[in-house]
């Protein structure tokens, strides 16, 4: 008996199967390694690589053993390149989720965790984010998210699939020196690139409707987000109400030169940074409220900021340049 984490050797899926192994359950990973690493899938773990596009690598991580349900992380996240890339960006995210809900159908796999984003809300006009906040993505990756929240309802109005959508925006920290984030886009990895390498890391863009100007965010330590999928998989195991999404958010959130300013703080590496252009596709400021996730999902912030940065750097200076 094991949950399938699609994406299981990436950074956040590879966290959510050693979630689920502390939690007691089972695990198969299936994973293309296109951002992923191997080593990451911890000995003993049915690891199967391939594409979700692939029906025979899909056949072959339904048939590891039996299946109690999927908890869905694969996919392309680069909201930026996305708007570069948009059809890229809708097969693996959109294209690839059907193919692995007619895998699941076709196995009688009917409880599905979600790793959808807080991308779906696009540019917001409120201060705090909730879960009817209106869904108005500014990027293809974005849009992705939702149409695969609307696949999830639709299979569950269809074919009875229990589901559960969970939506974040800035994953970072490490729950363990040998799991790092190697994203080439995400703003701790290159930060820590930048100062492995004797340069200085860059604001994209310092002129967004915001206190400082610069972009504002949720920042939340990857094991808690782990561990909230967990307990959105043991939920959907017991049967137990759950409802259709969840923020996972801060309810208060940072800006990037505040990250900057910590960056230097926790590193010890003095250093100001340096502004270029914004990135298509980047909201403002994005921040969520995770009071619902609190009541359903022990979902809370067990880590500080600076905290966050102090177990991602420990990675990274394992891992340099990696």
């Amino acid at each position: 008996m094991a949950w399938l984490v699609t994406g299981g050797a990436g950074y956040i899926g590879s966290h959510v199967v050693r979630s689920l192994q502390k939690a007691g359950m089972g695990a198969v990973v299936i994973d293309d390694l296109s951002s992923g690493h191997r080593e990451f899938v911890p000995e003993g773990v049915p690891f199967i690589e391939g594409s979700l596009l692939d029906s025979e690598a899909l056949e072959a991580a339904f048939t590891a053993t039996t299946i109690d349900g999927i908890i869905h992380i694969a996919g392309f996240k680069y909201a930026g390149v996305s708007v570069q890339r948009p059809y890229h960006t809708y097969t693996q995210n959109v294209t690839a989720m059907v193919d692995l809900l007619r895998a699941a159908r076709k196995h009688e796999v009917s409880r599905v965790v979600f790793s959808s984003s807080a991308a779906v809300y696009g540019n917001v006009d409120v201060d705090l984010v909730v879960e009817d906040t209106p869904k108005n993505p500014t990027s293809p990756y974005g849009e992705s998210k939702l149409v695969g929240e609307w696949l999830l309802a639709d299979a569950g109005r269809a074919y009875g699939v229990a589901h559960t959508s969970l939506r974040y925006f800035n994953v970072v920290g490490s729950g363990s020196a040998d799991l790092y984030d190697s994203s080439p886009h995400n703003l701790f990895p290159l930060v820590f690139k930048a100062l492995e390498e004797g340069k200085t890391p860059v604001i994209f863009g310092d002129d967004y409707p915001t206190p400082d100007g610069t972009n504002v965010r949720d920042y939340i330590h990857v094991a808690d987000l782990a561990d909230s999928h967990v307990a959105a998989a043991r939920r959907l195991l017991a049967g137990e109400p759950i409802d259709a999404a969840y923020n996972l958010g801060s309810g208060d959130g940072a800006s990037v030169r505040q990250i900057m300013e910590a960056m230097a703080r926790v590193t010890g590496i003095d250093f100001t940074a340096e502004v270029g252009p914004r990135r298509p596709g980047d909201p403002a400021r994005i921040v969520a409220s995770g009071e619902k996730a609190a009541r359903d999902l022990d979902w809370k912030m067990r880590h500080s900021l600076d905290e966050m940065i102090a177990s991602a750097w420990e990675a990274a200076q394992a891992h340099p340049l990696a």
